[in-house]
């Protein structure tokens, strides 16, 4: 099987914050990180992380989907939504199994190992965010259900 790399893009949360005329400083704070680590965010030179992503999507009252360009409408909101790995874990198994995937094959197609996949279904782990994505764009799924946030 093919290995894909899309392209993550999350640099919404540059224009969320300028848009609502929010200092680096007050999204740091809200994220409890540091100013520098959150600005490596906005240049997309430091991965973020699924949770701090989604404690932005929450701050700004949009979707996953919205923060990384896989939906263009920033209206659909989820509020305060907490990621919980066990519900997450049985999403990822039902999607691979309504596409009749093996475990093996879903770690091939996104360049991880089984015992990865398998960790992630039994909710012992939250799915990264890389993964996470490659997982929507590849089998056109939103994130906001894949996360468990619809």
């Amino acid at each position: 099987m093919e290995k894909y790399n899309y392209a993550l893009d999350y640099s919404r949360i540059k224009l969320l914050r300028l848009n609502a005329k929010i200092n680096q400083k007050t999204i740091a704070e809200y994220l409890n990180i540091s100013i520098a680590a959150y600005s490596q965010f906005e240049r997309m030179s430091t991965l973020i992380t699924i949770e701090k992503l989604n404690d932005l999507a929450n701050y700004y009252n949009v979707s996953l989907d919205y923060l990384v360009n896989i939906s263009d409408n920033p209206n659909i909101t989820i509020k305060n939504k907490k990621l919980d790995k066990k519900l997450i874990g049985e999403r990822l198994k039902a999607i691979r199994k309504e596409k009749h995937l093996y475990q093996e094959t879903l770690a091939k197609e996104i360049g991880t190992g089984h015992s990865l996949i398998s960790e992630y279904e039994s909710g012992k782990r939250l799915i990264s965010l890389t993964y996470g994505y490659a997982i929507c764009k590849k089998y056109n799924i939103s994130m906001d259900y894949l996360y468990g946030k619809i």
